[in-house]
C-alpha cells in the first residue's frame, strides 16, 4: 500500500499545478457501500471519512489533478486514490472525475455476498467519481458526491464494486 501511495504522489507531482492557483484540499463523511444498480455489493457498514488535495487547472484545460484517501470507521474497506478531475460551472458546478485506486479490502475473486466482505478481485481499482456541488465563498465550496470503485470487469466476470454517496466540504488554498 506505501508503495501505490508513493506512486500516487510521484503522479500527482509530475502533474504539478499552475503557481498562480495552488489548489485546494477537501474533506467529507460518506456512506459507506451503499447498494446500487452498478454493483453486487451493499455489505460493508460503516461511514468513510475522507481527506483529500486537488491540484489548480492543468495549463489551459479543466482538468485537475487529485489525491485523497478514505478510512472506513467500522474497520471494513478503506482506501487511497489518485486521478484527475474536471470542474464545470462557477457559483454552481458539476465535477466528474476519473482514477485509480488501491484498497485494504479482499482482492480474491468475488464469492458471493454471504460473508460479510467485498471480494473485489483486484488489489487496484478503477475509481470513477461525480460531484456536484456550490460555492460558498471566493475560497469554500460544498458538494455531493458520489465515489464508484470496480475492476470494470478486467479481472472476471464478477464484479461487485462499491459506491459510496457523501458530502464534502473543499477549501482553497
Amino acid at each position: 500500500m506505501q508503495r501505490a501511495i508513493a506512486l500516487g504522489l510521484l503522479i500527482f507531482s509530475v502533474v504539478a499545478t499552475e503557481p498562480a492557483y495552488a489548489g485546494e484540499v477537501f474533506g467529507g463523511l460518506y456512506a459507506h457501500d451503499v447498494k446500487t444498480p452498478l454493483d453486487k455489493s451493499g455489505i460493508e457498514g460503516g461511514a468513510d471519512v475522507q481527506l483529500g488535495y486537488r491540484g489548480g487547472r492543468i495549463g489551459h484545460t479543466p482538468l485537475q489533478p487529485y489525491v485523497f484517501g478514505a478510512l472506513n470507521t467500522a474497520g471494513n474497506t478503506s482506501y487511497a486514490a489518485v486521478g484527475l478531475s474536471a470542474k464545470f460551472g462557477r457559483s454552481i458546478y458539476i465535477r466528474p472525475g476519473v482514477g485509480l485506486a488501491i484498497h485494504t479490502g479482499s482482492a480474491e475473486k468475488f464469492q458471493g455476498p454471504t460473508d460479510d466482505k467485498i471480494d473485489f478481485g483486484s488489489r487496484i481499482l478503477f475509481e470513477p467519481e461525480l460531484g456536484i456541488g456550490t460555492r460558498i465563498n471566493d475560497r469554500l465550496s460544498i458538494e455531493a458526491s458520489w465515489v464508484h470503485m470496480s475492476h470494470a470487469q478486467l479481472f472476471g466476470r464478477q464484479n461487485p464494486g462499491i459506491d459510496n454517496f457523501g458530502v464534502r466540504l473543499n477549501l482553497r488554498l
